[in-house]
């Protein structure tokens, strides 16, 4: 039996250095929190991997998901800006940014060719079909 390997990338690494939080905390769960990775479920049977990302906040167009050799790649960028006007002399206008990218090795008996990926209510659900044959490609994943 082949395991999905994952690992993510930080994105905050200023408040990181500014608070030194590596020294004070350790363990995944800080990661995530100060770099708003979405939580991910993987669970396998003899067909298939199926990945599950909480990602609320998102819209569909916002996430990509692609495929290099054994690497799976999910991403997801969403900018925003809003401004209320109060009155003549005050103004406020607010921006939001919210970004990650999630990085998962898989194993070689994925069917890369068969792959699909549903997103509804907040949750992007990916299925991994296994095959007997070893495929290695690059490709890009639409989502349904």
């Amino acid at each position: 039996m082949s395991n999905i390997t994952k690992s993510s990338s930080v994105s905050l690494p200023m408040l990181r250095d500014f608070f030194n939080i590596s020294s004070f905390f350790d363990g995944n769960w800080m990661t995530r929190l100060e770099s708003g990775f979405p939580a991910v479920n993987i669970s396998e049977d003899e067909k298939e991997f199926n990945v599950d990302l909480a990602v609320p906040g998102f819209k569909k167009d916002d996430i990509k998901i692609k495929i290099n050799d054994d690497i799976l790649t999910i991403s997801a960028e969403n900018k925003t800006e809003s401004e209320e006007e109060k009155n003549k002399e005050y103004t406020r206008r607010e921006y939001s940014y919210s970004a990650f990218t999630r990085s998962f090795r898989l194993p070689d008996n994925i069917d890369s060719g068969h792959i699909d990926a549903h997103f509804e209510d907040g949750i992007l659900k990916i299925k991994l079909p296994k095959t007997d044959m070893q495929l290695k490609s690059s490709k890009e994943i639409s989502i349904n």
